[in-house]
């Protein structure tokens, strides 16, 4: 935490002749289901505590994609995002094709996230291919959950077209399970999660996991994925630990602070590899 209160005092010191008439800073987070509100909260209580003249709130949005369009127009001061998802506006590709942010940067590699694929215990899906034909939630419209969804299942064969697809966020989709509505349903987020840990109390869950050949898949095209391993007991009834894929949190500000850094791709971030 220190660091990152270096990193963000160092940042404000560079844009301060910008923000000398703006000093109430947002931040754009995810849906309150999710790590990255409550994370961005305390972010903001860092800066109004160690941050002289500024103050901050945490905003609730879409997460990952809408928050880099956000920090993009100058609409958020600085935002939450999956480095592949800040990787793909970075060079244009994904879902910025033909609209590159070509000058965002980042703050920090904040903490892996995890994709966890949820679903209820006794439903009889223990792998990705087990998905076709079922009904899945794949993330709220805009978020880097969907990314990743998309990104795991297309490069192990699966299209949208094998299952019927929600766009559900974390606390619809923990809903949407709870309630019998959905099969399984996809979570990239700092594990653990509130949405799930929620449902793991009042339902059986099983967590699906990837098998190596599924990580590698992943990883060959999306240079920002790592192997990852959440561990045993992370939620209840959790009782070994479950192989799946992690990716960093960036913390891009807007543009305006940055134009002067120099290049550094989020092709640099790195995962932790257990939670």
């Amino acid at each position: 935490m220190r660091a990152l209160k270096y990193a963000l005092a160092a940042s404000l010191l560079v844009a301060a002749p910008a923000a000398v008439a703006q000093q109430q800073l947002s931040i754009a987070t995810g849906g309150t289901g999710g790590t990255y509100y409550p994370y961005g909260g305390g972010l903001a209580e860092l800066i109004k505590e160690h941050i002289d003249g500024y103050d901050a709130v945490a905003e609730v949005t879409g997460a990952s994609v809408e928050n880099m369009g956000l920090v993009w127009r100058g609409d958020s001061d600085m935002a939450l995002a999956l480095a592949d998802t800040v990787y793909q506006a970075y060079n244009g590709t994904g879902d910025f094709e033909g609209r590159q942010l070509e000058n965002i940067r980042a703050l920090a590699s904040v903490y892996p996230n995890a994709v966890q694929i949820v679903t209820m215990a006794d439903s009889g899906i223990e792998s990705l291919q087990d998905l076709e034909g079922k009904i899945v939630s794949v993330g709220a419209p805009g978020s880097g959950t969907e990314l990743n969804a998309r990104a795991v299942l297309e490069t192990n064969g699966i299209s949208y077209d094998d299952f019927e697809a929600r766009r559900l966020n974390f606390n619809e989709t923990a809903d949407a399970l709870r309630d019998g509505d959905i099969d399984a349903g996809f979570w990239s987020v700092g594990p653990p999660t509130s949405s799930i840990m929620n449902l793991a109390t009042t339902r059986d869950i099983r967590l699906i996991g990837l098998s190596d050949e599924e990580v590698a898949n992943a990883r060959e095209e999306v240079p920002v994925f790592a192997p990852y391993e959440l561990r045993a007991g992370l939620y209840e009834g959790m009782e070994e630990p479950v192989q799946t894929i992690g990716i960093p949190t960036s913390w891009p500000p807007t543009p305006r602070w940055t134009r002067n850094w120099p290049i550094r791709s989020p092709r640099h971030c790195s995962s932790t590899p257990t939670s």
